[in-house]
């Protein structure tokens, strides 16, 4: 039962800064920057963006510690939310009671379309990983997402073939706004120190999504729902739920209506899923294990911390080496205790209809991955293509049995302990394969995310940025660590220049490519002194905005 707090009375609403559009204004861009719109953001920036850059250095100096030897641990300041067993987050709203498969995906037209007609429970309409922040992009996405809530929404191809949405049932929407880290450079305001400043990404995906769609969806039996990305603690959840409470406020519509599952894919919001869970348990659906990220995280922070935290290759860090398996168990045991729900990590494959040997193959891993997550007692879990819900259900139907999720399913059986989380002992060498092949998808992504696509086919795989930033600090990491593959190849930047001038070479280059410039990214974020956080903020400033 939830026990939800006492909404603030509504806002007295002041003038903040004002933000001004510095990106073109392409058609329809009117429909979506509207003046109402625009003094939404300027109120949300007025109100949080001062907020957002005191929770952006406390990751870093988090990180500072975790790399100067101060494991995490689980907060002593926080036990008394840990042992208070009475609490309990909001749950599911209307249209997110059944969430056994959600499909994830960009959101531009073709693949809004295909996602809504995908026979999914839900669809993560992803400005985030899947997302290459162009000013196209944003927008765009915005347009199809209002267009979609209405019904009108249809795309022609060049080759003049016509999309539209045909099922009877479609998935409910969970938008995923930009993380807290990323920036909006077509939109400026003054910060409180006087400087005028690109706008914060997250703001402006939640903002715009919101001010346009929220009481469409009410009113269609559902509700303006969201994944969270990237939180690192609970005071960056609570300051997600205080602009949750002033957007309610601001136009008009019950306290408690928004709902959010938060993603749970950096090292430091494992070690806080209960406070995460508390701060936003009036606004709170559930959590999600982002897998992939989450690895990426565990290296970042313990990239310079010796052998010990050294990963093998990508392909070794599955969901059964043990700090996988203890993040998960414990993700599934916090959400049930708290009445959450638990939302399972990717699949990524895409099946290859010309060859029904590999697809089979592609499909048996997919439900052995889904039987271990319904077995371990998750609520749903993600696919990236339409063809593997079918075998991604089957599993979630077999367990469930007839209930729409397993709420009611405790596990009392699970202790994790903080040491468990961190215990990076898998056993695997490092391969020459796995050096080059983390080379080889992290260049070719970047060269697609730089030419606007977010989610990209490599490998019979659909990647987003997730898997380049694995890649890519593995690779410092390995040549930080002084690694070696298994035939004795020392890591050094020398090695992996060569690699990339592999890759370079074997590239299939056409006119307006950006293998290049995406040599130069990954060269800027694997081979330099210093560790940048994200590639995408360097991709971005250095590189995207300059073609757009």
């Amino acid at each position: 039962m939830t026990t939800p707090t006492a909404p603030p009375a509504t806002p007295t609403i002041q003038q903040g800064p004002a933000l001004h559009i510095t990106g073109p204004l392409r058609d329809r861009f009117d429909e979506i920057l509207t003046p109402e719109a625009i003094a939404f953001l300027s109120e949300l920036h007025h109100r949080f963006a001062a907020r957002r850059h005191d929770r952006l250095a406390d990751r870093m100096r988090r990180r500072f510690e975790i790399g100067n030897g101060h494991d995490p641990r689980f907060r002593d300041d926080t036990r008394h939310i840990r042992d208070d067993a009475d609490w309990r987050v909001a749950g599911a709203g209307p249209g997110l009671e059944d969430r056994r498969v959600e499909i994830t995906g960009p959101t531009d037209p073709k693949m809004t379309i295909n996602a809504l007609n995908s026979g999914a429970k839900v669809w993560l309409a992803d400005q985030e990983d899947a997302t290459s922040p162009t000013w196209a992009n944003v927008i765009g996405g915005q347009l199809s997402l209002r267009d979609a809530i209405r019904g009108e929404l249809s795309f022609t191809s060049p080759e003049g073939k016509t999309y539209e949405v045909t099922a009877e049932q479609t998935p409910t929407i969970v938008m995923r706004p930009r993380g807290w880290h990323l920036l909006e450079k077509h939109l400026t305001f003054i910060d409180r120190t006087g400087r005028s400043m690109a706008a914060s990404a997250s703001l402006v995906d939640f903002g715009l999504y919101f001010l346009h769609n929220a009481k469409s969806l009410i009113d269609s039996g559902r509700g303006p729902y969201f994944y969270i990305a990237k939180l690192e603690s609970s005071e960056e959840a609570k300051l997600w739920d205080d602009v949750f409470t002033f957007s309610e406020d601001y136009i008009g519509i019950p306290h408690g209506t928004i709902r959010a599952t938060v993603l749970i894919e950096t090292l430091p919001a494992a070690f806080e899923m209960e406070e995460i869970l508390f701060e936003l348990r009036d606004h709170c659906a559930g959590l999600n294990a982002g897998r992939w990220d989450y690895i990426f995280s565990i290296i970042k922070n313990y990239r310079g911390r010796g052998a010990r935290f050294v990963l093998p290759d990508r392909s070794e860090v599955t969901m059964t080496v043990p700090f996988m398996r203890a993040y998960t168990e414990l993700l599934v045991k916090t959400c049930h205790s708290r009445g959450a729900f638990a939302i399972g990590g990717m699949s990524a494959s895409i099946p290859n209809r010309r060859d029904p040997e590999a697809t089979a193959k592609a499909l048996e891993k997919v439900a052995a991955d889904k039987k271990r997550e319904a077995a371990d007692g998750f609520d749903g879990t993600w696919v990236a293509h339409p063809d593997l819900i079918p075998t991604a259900q089957a599993e979630f139907d077999a367990v469930l049995a007839g209930r729409p999720n397993q709420l009611d399913r405790q596990r009392d059986d699970v202790n994790v302990r903080a040491e468990d989380l961190l215990d990076l002992r898998i056993g695997r060498p490092i391969t020459s394969k796995g050096v080059r092949d983390n080379v080889s998808v992290a260049i070719r992504y970047i060269e697609a995310w730089l030419r606007g696509l977010g989610a990209v086919a490599i490998d019979n795989l659909m990647e987003d940025a997730a898997t380049a930033e694995i890649s890519r600090s593995q690779v410092w990491q390995w040549i930080h660590q002084d690694r070696s593959t298994e035939d004795g190849t020392r890591i050094t930047p020398e090695y992996i220049e060569g690699l990339i001038a592999q890759v370079l070479a074997e590239a299939t280059r056409s006119a307006g490519d950006r293998f290049d410039d995406a040599a130069e990214v990954f060269r800027e974020v694997s081979l330099g002194t210093e560790f940048p956080a994200f590639l995408t903020l360097s991709a971005y400033s250095k590189f995207l905005v300059e073609t757009d």
